[in-house]
């Protein structure tokens, strides 16, 4: 197998944010360490996307509003079907269930912590929040929660990278906002959050995943990121993704997803909320390790099953 060179760099697409370049960086340096590469084998290609122009433009707005999930990953993807990259790599939680025609999302890498961070300069935890208190966060799946357990709250708008959302805690523009876990970690920011239990916040489904997408039949790719492939994270992403699937999901719906591996057997939690946190209905399965996708579909059917009339009119 032919190996990069920093004469002919291998060529990896990610949006600029220090929090992408910190997981191409991941992704670069598990590459090197596998196969005894150097960092000068690899180039590091930056690419603008439609989210980043939303995040400049309409901080505040919905994403759907702007084009969904596919925001975050369309231009890369772009990129990589006309070869100008040769893999493009993505946080999970970001990416749609379906892949265009001709590339292939196979690869990730070990998952990190799925929790959701609270984070606060006043205050520790969602129960400590007095009643009225303004709380940031432009998630969907978020706020629905967070209404759903504190209907007293106030929710506004709040987009942005961890810096700018710190920024709008210091100007008083919130007292509290959330931040995913796993992102922290990767920046070495993990000690201004309090991690969420999961039984508290059910994260995003895939959130903590790292995916790197190439192109069908390109081998050497295929065999390359095979190598820093991890297992366990693929096993649980196909029962969520697939949870995700069934309910026709995106970022810009109040879902909610998780899966375990407890020995042989994958355990998913579920969550479907109404936008205004009035209703909530949860759920979970059990099932073989390699049965995650039928897993997730069964999970998504019962969960929508139980749903009142009128539940999804929102959509």
């Amino acid at each position: 197998m032919e190996q990069p060179t920093p004469q002919s760099p291998l060529k990896i697409g990610t949006r600029g944010s220090p929090l992408a370049l910190a997981q191409a960086h991941e992704t670069r340096d598990r590459l090197c360490a596998a196969f005894g590469l150097s960092e000068a084998a690899f180039e590091v290609v930056v690419i603008h996307t439609t989210g980043d122009d939303a995040a400049l433009i309409a901080k505040d707005r919905a994403l759907k509003a702007v084009g969904g999930k596919g925001v975050f990953t369309r231009e890369i993807e772009e990129a990589l079907t006309t070869g100008a990259i040769d893999i493009a790599v993505h946080s999970m939680k970001d990416m749609p269930t379906a892949q265009p025609a001709g590339l292939v999302l196979d690869c990730f890498l070990p998952r990190e912590d799925v929790r959701d961070g609270f984070v606060s300069r006043r205050y520790r935890g969602i129960a400590d929040l007095p009643e009225g208190a303004v709380v940031g966060t432009s998630s969907l799946r978020r706020r629905a929660q967070l209404a759903h357990r504190r209907p007293d709250l106030r929710i506004t708008g709040f987009r942005g990278n961890v810096q700018t959302r710190l920024r709008k805690l210091d100007e008083g523009l919130a007292e509290a906002t959330f931040l995913a876990m796993a992102g922290l970690n990767r920046l070495g920011m993990d000690g201004i959050a309090q991690p969420i239990a999961p039984e508290d916040m059910l994260p995003a489904v895939a959130q903590g995943a790292i995916g790197v997408e190439r192109r069908v039949g390109d081998t050497r790719m295929e065999r390359m990121l095979a190598a820093i492939h991890d297992g366990p994270t693929g096993l649980r992403l196909t029962a969520e993704r697939a949870f995700l699937a069934e309910l026709d999901g995106s970022c810009e719906t109040p879902i909610a997803g998780l899966a375990v591996i407890e020995g042989d057997r994958l355990h998913l939690r579920g969550e479907i909320l109404r936008p205004d946190g009035s209703e909530a209905i949860a759920g979970e399965v059990r099932g073989a390790l390699t049965e995650g996708a039928a897993i997730g579909a069964d999970l998504a059917r019962r969960l929508l099953a139980q749903a009142p009339k009128g539940f999804f009119d929102w959509r």
